[in-house]
């Protein structure tokens, strides 16, 4: 699945965007490296924000596990991927990961 390509009318661009069946195999690999570049940047920027999370639980002796908002999480998570047309239960297992690696450091940095 490609991400829809967005129009340069609203994303400052000026160039006329070609959409994923007007480009070339290098030119769609190169789309897969940015956006596996976005994924990763924002898997770096949520468990900067878990961490920090995590300091604020420790600070008020809360514990590391809150299964409530974990659920909720994984509803939001569900949600998005219906929303974008993706398979809810592979988002769902990488957002089960994230949350059990984020415990795990939680856990260890306590």
């Amino acid at each position: 699945m490609t991400r829809e390509p967005q129009n340069a009318a609203t994303d400052g661009g000026t160039d006329e965007e070609r959409t994923p069946d007007e480009m070339s195999l290098d030119e769609l690999r190169e789309e897969i490296r940015t956006i596996d570049q976005e994924i990763v940047e924002l898997i770096a920027q949520r468990t900067y924000v878990a961490d920090t999370i995590a300091a604020v639980k420790d600070e008020q002796g809360l514990p590391t596990t809150d299964e409530k908002q974990e659920q909720q999480v994984m509803e939001r998570a569900g949600d998005n991927a219906e929303q974008f047309d993706v398979d809810a239960n592979l988002v769902k297992a990488i957002f089960r990961l994230l949350i059990e690696l984020n415990k795990v450091e939680q856990r260890e940095n306590r």
